[in-house]
């Protein structure tokens, strides 16, 4: 797990249990293959080439599977339907950025662009930046390379343990928006995407002062409302994300309680009609929030979309 600091002092993220597990799992599927073209070599290229994809893209299947339930599922959801063109193209999508994600920037990158190399910028507003189930902070390589380039301040979390309780994220957070703060002296926006979102608000309505110490909260396919996928996860973190779980239910309460009008007026929710994660799409949104439609687009490429980025960039520098 990362380190947690002093407040205002540098983390540096030693390690990462997701990060050495996803490395066994590629370097296992990597072997499987291997063993597999030497096994079938000289075999009918039909089957040979049969293995290839099972052992290479199962993964391409279950995406599939998941894409065929958002057709089924958002049926009954008023946010717009897409249609099987645009659900085909958001699966192809995903089967290419999922690799990219999951099998190098997670497992073998995650510790490109620490935040112990981002140079403090008095008056600027940082972004904290929140990931979400199954993740570390290797997933938002892309926006700290453009954050770099924009000069605006970061800090990230690894939050862990993997399969936890969201509420146990609590103190993750908090450190990374106090380094976000001694970075610029501003309060800095939490960009959260998928549980990262839930963890941002559980956060928002354990801490007192959260008001004054975050300037504003983007979730990027978030479980708002929960997911139809939780009902097939078993492990604390996904349970919660199940529709309406007590989880859920409990938040909300704490919510109306500390903001009995306009809870949600400083969140901006990027939602989309092709999320093979986070569905029915209207999930994802919040009452009294900016919701922002991406249509088309499918859950983890959803965070890299030009889009999501640029708008929720120009929104930080609206907030300096």
């Amino acid at each position: 797990m990362s380190s947690i600091p002093l407040a205002g002092r540098p983390v540096i993220h030693r390690a990462s249990r997701l990060a050495r597990l996803q490395q066994r799992v590629a370097l296992a599927t990597l072997l499987a293959l291997v063993v597999w073209l030497y096994w079938s070599w000289g075999r009918p290229w039909v089957q040979v080439l049969g293995g290839v994809l099972v052992l290479g893209f199962g993964y391409a299947f279950v995406l599939a599977w998941e894409f065929l339930a958002v057709a089924r599922v958002n049926r009954r959801d008023p946010a717009p339907r897409a249609g099987a063109f645009a659900l085909a193209c958001a699966w192809w999508t995903e089967v290419r950025t999922a690799p990219q994600v999951f099998s190098w920037r997670q497992p073998f990158r995650w510790r490109a662009w620490p935040d112990h190399g981002v140079a403090p910028a008095p008056g600027q507003t940082a972004v904290v930046l929140v990931h979400g189930f199954v993740c570390n902070r290797g997933l938002w390589l892309p926006w700290m390379r453009e954050l770099t380039v924009r000069g605006i301040p970061y800090t990230s979390v690894n939050l862990e343990p993997v399969f936890g309780s969201i509420d146990d994220y609590i103190p993750q957070i908090d450190d990374a928006v106090q380094r976000a703060q001694a970075l610029t002296g501003r309060a800095p926006v939490l960009v959260c995407h998928s549980m990262g979102g839930l963890a941002g608000r559980a956060w928002r309505a354990a801490t007192p002062d959260a008001d004054e110490r975050v300037a504003h909260i983007v979730t990027i396919g978030s479980p708002h409302h929960g997911t139809w996928l939780g009902q097939f996860s078993h492990v604390p973190n996904g349970r919660q994300m199940r529709q309406d779980s007590p989880w859920l239910q409990a938040l909300r309460e704490r919510e109306a309680q500390r903001w009995p009008q306009g809870a949600y007026a400083g969140f901006t929710c990027w939602y989309s009609n092709a999320d093979n994660i986070v569905f029915p799409a209207s999930t994802a949104t919040l009452q009294g929030a900016d919701n922002r439609h991406v249509p088309g687009r499918p859950h983890v490429a959803m965070a890299f979309v030009d889009e999501v980025l640029d708008g929720t960039l120009d929104l930080v520098a609206r907030e300096t």
